[in-house]
């Protein structure tokens, strides 16, 4: 049996480019207060020997783990059965610390204990940062961490945001505008909603920018609510049927709650677009394939991933970021509407 080659030491690489122990640890460590020369000259003798350095030993060093933790606050199932929103959050996220040389660690805490579970993981530095995506309600953990000097971004606008924890989100009120506009031009005058939970922001402000247009079209606001899964879809819209058989159109606040609205419309024999026009809210992939293919407003869900990172990364830099990021929406006409 062939012996297992041994893992170059620090002290060994120290020996082969001639100088100390130390040097070589700074040099291995990122410091800019070692003279070039002998730069170069621990960098070639690590290369020659195939180091790698210790991440329990550089940590200690560093204070740094070089891995920021995503944190989604819902329970397993609801991430898992969402195949569009959730997987593009993290692919953006991914994208961009594996750009910034970073590891990325995927945390869920729809619990009270996973809340905890974060909380001592976060405290005990296996961390550099915390982001935090589909935030519910006044959720104190990201105040809570940033007070103890963690530091975090948030997907979505804090409900309570007095400790001024940086945030990216998209322009939720101008996408909804944009949508109820199209259907007051196209004569739509029986306008319901589905919304979204109203314990999130994008619930929130979505349902508010539907109150304003119709109120100000001098509708009646026609409220059913889901919470951004197909199957409360399809219960909301037979709710809606049910309380006012004549609404000609239905903005909802998720492609997924529509995609089971639609169900329900055609089970109950309502032409799509002909009889009730439907728009709904992120343009995922399955919004191109339903029946009809959804008018939707565009969220760029990637890019928020992409952000949130960014934004952490900049923090982690020592430098200066903007306390939110609003990212704009686009309307994608279809044929539902």
């Amino acid at each position: 049996m062939t012996a297992a080659r041994e893992r170059p030491t620090l002290e060994a690489v120290a020996r082969r480019a001639g100088v100390s122990r130390a040097t070589v640890s700074r040099v291995v460590n990122g410091s800019t207060t070692v003279a070039e020369d002998i730069q170069e000259k621990v960098k070639t003798a690590v290369q020659e020997m195939g180091y790698v350095p210790n991440q329990a030993a550089r940590s200690l060093v560093t204070q740094r783990t070089d891995s920021i933790a995503l944190i989604l606050p819902e329970m397993p199932n609801r991430v898992f059965s969402d195949d569009q929103f959730f997987p593009g959050i993290i692919r953006g996220v991914s994208q961009e610390l594996e750009a910034g040389d970073r590891q990325l660690v995927l945390m869920l805490a729809g619990s009270t204990a996973g809340h905890s579970r974060v909380e001592r993981y976060a405290m005990a530095g296996h961390v550099d940062g915390v982001m935090f995506a589909s935030m519910h309600g006044a959720d104190p953990l990201p105040a809570a961490l940033a007070g103890l000097g963690i530091p975090v971004v948030c997907s979505g606008r804090p409900l309570q945001n007095n400790s001024g924890v940086p945030y990216v989100d998209v322009d939720h009120i101008a996408g909804v505008s944009s949508a109820m506009d199209y259907l007051l031009a196209a004569g739509r005058r029986r306008i319901a909603t589905i919304a979204g939970p109203q314990d999130m922001i994008a619930g929130i402000d979505r349902l508010a920018a539907y109150r304003d247009a119709v109120v100000a079209d001098g509708q009646i606001p026609r409220v059913a609510y889901g919470d951004f899964t197909r199957e409360s879809g399809a219960v909301a819209m037979r709710e809606l049927l049910d309380a006012d058989p004549d609404i000609d159109a239905v903005f909802i606040a998720s492609d997924l709650m529509a995609h089971g609205a639609l169900r329900t419309l055609r089970a109950a024999g309502r032409r799509v677009p002909d009889d009730v026009a439907v728009i709904g809210f992120d343009d995922i992939e399955i919004a191109q394939f339903t029946d009809p293919p959804l008018t939707t407003v565009r969220q760029p869900i990637v890019d928020l991933g992409r952000q949130i990172a960014r934004q952490m990364l900049i923090i982690l830099a020592g430098e200066p970021v903007a306390p939110a990021v609003l990212l704009p929406t686009d309307l994608i006409l279809r044929e539902s509407a």
